[in-house]
């Protein structure tokens, strides 16, 4: 039998450290290379705009692609993904799986439905992927189980 996982100092984030800065440096250097290209070519005003309001919105989309993360804190979980967050108490995640094959990690909710983490992916750091997702089992297991414990009145 493994050791158990140990759990992380709460709050604590998880996010692709690899996949954001490669999406980062990508958005700064497509926009100021279509800015600049913008600035050379001999065009109007209105074109130029349009060339940096693409670049621009270039950066913004793949800005958006690297803000995903899920955050953990003593009452619970905030996924942050492309286009939305949610917040769930920790008695609602059932289970945190990521199986081999999976792009990132889905939380197994208590309504019975099933919530994409993208900030916890194996993509570029396999290893560290896996880390993080076993931490964050262990954090919902350890939460889940406390707050599942009949309260006792208090006199």
């Amino acid at each position: 039998m493994s050791d158990p996982t140990p759990l992380p100092d709460l709050p604590v984030t998880f996010r692709p450290g690899h996949t954001r800065a490669i999406l980062l440096t990508a958005g700064v250097a497509i926009f100021v290379v279509i800015s600049g290209v913008a600035m050379l070519l001999d065009i109007g005003p209105g074109s130029r705009l349009s060339f940096v309001v693409t670049g621009a919105l270039i950066f913004w989309a793949l800005a958006r692609l690297a803000r995903v993360k899920v955050v953990a804190d003593e009452s619970g979980v905030t996924v942050v993904n492309i286009a939305g967050k949610r917040r769930l108490a920790w008695p609602e995640i059932l289970r945190v799986n990521l199986r081999p094959g999976d792009p990132w990690v889905f939380l197994d909710l208590s309504d019975g439905t099933s919530l994409p983490a993208l900030g916890i992916q194996p993509g570029l750091a396999r290893q560290r992927a896996i880390a993080d997702a076993k931490a964050l089992r262990a954090l919902a297991e350890t939460h889940s189980t406390r707050s599942a414990l009949p309260h006792e009145p208090r006199s």
